[in-house]
């Protein structure tokens, strides 16, 4: 009898430690879409004609560009959102379009600090619909922090990272990525390394 209730407690902890583990491996895998889905939002605004909208309308304009008579892809496919299990993301609005997406999702987060330094906007988030992806151009402010692309932004002139009052909406500061002529930004001030 005593090694029955053994059995079923070593059972039940193998099997929260898999649950936990799949959680972070459905968070990692959730950054790595919202990644893809920051540079497809970056592609579609950098490769703007003249005179056109900046931002898709919808995420299947990301898939073929409506602004183009060819074919023209900014991302291969809709992702499914690890956490929901389905093809739905929540949109983040701009003015003539979305500039990123969400999870639907309203589970708690394992993860909530130790990012890399693409995704320090999502330091402090609980769930996974407060993780937004996506990429907001020079000159926009937008009332969330949005994670996803390269580089931190810095001031020009200034050796350290911008402070944004907390709730106020971080402006966005374009930073030149390394090796690459084009800017690279970040809308949320990464903070420095503790030394």
């Amino acid at each position: 009898m005593i090694l029955v209730a053994i059995l079923a407690m070593v059972s039940a902890a193998v099997l929260s430690a898999g649950s936990s583990l799949q959680r972070r491996m459905n968070e990692e895998e959730l950054l790595f879409i919202g990644s893809q889905f920051a540079e497809a939002f970056r592609s579609y605004f950098e490769a703007t004609p003249a005179g056109q909208r900046n931002y898709p309308a919808k995420l299947e304009e990301l898939l073929r560009d409506p602004r183009y008579p060819g074919v023209r892809r900014h991302l291969r496919r809709i992702y499914v959102d690890p956490m929901t299990g389905k093809a739905e993301w929540g949109l983040v609005p701009a003015p003539n379009g979305i500039v990123g997406v969400h999870s639907l999702s309203q589970r708690a987060t394992l993860k909530v600090a130790e990012f890399e330094p693409a995704f320090a906007a999502l330091m402090g988030k609980k769930t996974y619909d407060e993780w937004k992806f996506g990429f907001a151009p020079p000159g926009l402010v937008i009332a969330v922090p949005l994670a996803g692309t390269i580089t931190p932004i810095v001031k020009p002139g200034a050796g350290k990272p911008a402070v944004t009052p907390p709730g106020a909406p971080t402006p966005i500061v374009p930073v030149p990525a390394p090796g690459q002529g084009s800017p690279s930004t970040f809308n949320t001030p990464a903070e420095p390394p503790a030394k």
